[in-house]
């Protein structure tokens, strides 16, 4: 939000250049509030769902519509695996911690089958939803994620947060880096000692500090060009037939995980 407000040259720039440019993936021609709804309904059912087929079916779905996002397949699968050294140490654990059929043992302590695939089904899941989330709401436009987030009705401070978190996270490391070559001119080096720790410490507060008072800047520089937490919406967002075709197949895609899902358990 704050660089649509704190420039009066910069939103009618950027507004114009996203609505010139051409969508180079069938999704941008989606409504962003549909794919926002997507996401939002394939994370809620795919949470619900305890089939590993129809999981598995959730994860290959979740590919597709990265591809159709047309993401770059290197740097998606770098942020999965991330996410997946996350929780890594945990699945890892599960097997050993849930009470069910032994399968084997390691240094005296069972690993049962239900832990497994307790363990399974959480990896299936946090791969899904990441991804799917990934592909329909990360490939979107800050900007207009923000305008798609007001226009649901969210919360106009959560909006305003998120926006001023991506506009300015880059002017707080151009910050953080000059700081720490401030540090280094003056010979500091990290070691695990109680100068280095505090020295950091101190390097954290200093960056807290500089942020508070550049956000007083920001805000009063807004309120002198007459912001009064409105949010100005600079794109025209319809819901089209392609939305329509879009949330009918992407229901019917649900829908079958679910009954897949119940007719595995019954």
């Amino acid at each position: 939000m704050a660089h649509l407000q704190a420039s009066g040259q910069s939103a009618p720039v950027l507004a114009n250049s996203m609505a010139g440019r051409a969508p180079v993936s069938l999704l941008e021609r989606l409504d962003p509030r549909s794919r926002i709804l997507a996401a939002t309904a394939f994370a809620l059912v795919v949470v619900a769902l305890h089939d590993l087929v129809a999981l598995s079916l959730a994860v290959l779905a979740a590919g597709l519509v990265m591809l159709l996002a047309r993401l770059p397949m290197a740097r998606t699968l770098k942020r999965m695996v991330a996410m997946d050294g996350f929780v890594l140490f945990m699945l890892l654990l599960l097997p050993f911690t849930v009470p069910g059929e032994e399968m084997f043992s390691l240094f005296g302590y069972p690993a049962s089958r239900e832990g497994l695939l307790r363990a399974v089904d959480i990896a299936l899941k946090a791969n899904a939803v990441v991804l799917m989330l990934l592909s329909l709401v990360g490939s979107m436009e800050p900007v207009r994620l923000g305008h798609a987030l007001h226009r649901l009705h969210v919360p106009a401070g959560l909006v305003h947060l998120l926006l001023f978190t991506v506009r300015y996270v880059d002017v707080l490391r151009e910050e953080y880096e000059r700081l720490r070559q401030a540090m280094k001119a003056r010979g500091f080096r990290p070691r695990s000692n109680w100068h280095s720790y505090r020295s950091l410490g101190y390097l954290m507060g200093m960056m807290l500090v500089r942020a508070i008072e550049r956000s007083e800047r920001i805000l009063d520089a807004m309120r002198c060009r007459g912001f009064r937490g409105q949010i100005p919406l600079l794109d025209d967002l319809a819901w089209t037939r392609q939305d329509a075709a879009f949330a009918f197949v992407f229901a019917c895609g649900l829908a079958g995980l679910c009954l897949l899902s119940l007719k595995g358990l019954a």
